[in-house]
């Protein structure tokens, strides 16, 4: 028989034992690790975990060789079949780039997702859903029609089954509401390493200050904006004879891998949140 392969992520507070414990329910269920990884958070006391394993037994026996374990060290506990592709919708606006990136890693193979709706606040990007072979659901949004749009995007959420939700440069502010019942599910990108320049053209205010470097964060979304649980984030040099223009491009770029960077890490279970800072597992 072909063993199954799964992914065990768990979380709990810190206290002897918790490694030994794990390991012997993992052994009882025939399982083999074939990686294993774990932190512990100094800051809140908290023991991180994942486990790959390779098992002959079904998901259900892993599950009950596991249950006592995780009840009797309080523990967050994850099980996922190694493999699956997660289930992901995309937000956008009218800037392609980003949802591009996105789209066309996942059609390689290098993101493990799988996309079964877009939905935009605007009609331009709709061309190219269709090029990928992606539903693609226009949800306007104004002042008066903010709460019904959301409502609508949580039954596409509810409809897809969707795991995670992806803010591919969506231009607009999420409700506290809808960040709460997204919470860490919810990726955004941000020109985070220009915090100082705010507004419609943040690299056309950086190339007028000079600066040296841009880059980009991609965080889980929360309703404080754009400070929520750091996932990755990268930088690039830049120096006074590039454009405002080749800012923008350049910034594009970094902003298109940070975000499917964060995806993936996602999407593969390597992410544990730990308060306001997160746990990533190379």
């Amino acid at each position: 028989m072909v063993p199954n392969s799964f992914i065990v992520t768990l979380s709990c507070p810190d206290r002897p034992g918790i490694v030994h414990a794990v390991s012997g329910a993992l052994l009882e269920a025939g399982c083999n690790i074939s990686e294993s990884r774990q932190y512990e958070s100094r800051e809140t006391g908290t023991f991180f975990m994942r486990v790959t394993v390779a098992t002959t037994a079904p998901r259900e026996e892993l599950e009950l060789s596991l249950a006592p374990v995780a009840e009797a060290f309080g523990m967050k506990l994850g099980i996922s079949a190694d493999g699956d592709r997660m289930r992901t919708l995309i937000m956008c606006s009218k800037d392609g780039r980003t949802l591009n990136d996105l789209l066309f890693q996942q059609r390689s193979g290098a993101l493990p997702i799988e996309v079964p709706v877009i939905v935009s606040n605007h009609t331009e990007l709709a061309p190219m859903a269709q090029f990928y072979g992606i539903p693609f659901v226009h949800l306007p949004v104004t002042s008066e029609t903010k709460a019904e749009a959301e409502d609508k995007l949580l039954a596409l959420v509810e409809e897809h089954r969707i795991e995670l939700v992806v803010l591919a440069r969506y231009m607009q502010i999420l409700s506290d509401d809808l960040c709460r019942a997204l919470e860490g599910r919810a990726i955004n990108i941000h020109h985070s390493f220009l915090p100082s320049f705010k507004g419609a053209k943040p690299y056309h205010q950086a190339h007028a200050r000079g600066v040296k470097i841009i880059g980009a964060t991609a965080h889980y979304v929360t309703a404080d904006l754009d400070e929520g649980p750091i996932i990755e984030q990268e930088v690039i040099r830049v120096d006074h004879s590039k454009t405002p223009e080749q800012f923008v491009q350049l910034g594009r770029d970094v902003e298109g891998r940070t975000l499917c960077r964060a995806v993936q890490w996602h999407a593969e279970h390597r992410v544990l949140l730990d308060g306001t800072r997160t746990v990533v597992f190379g």
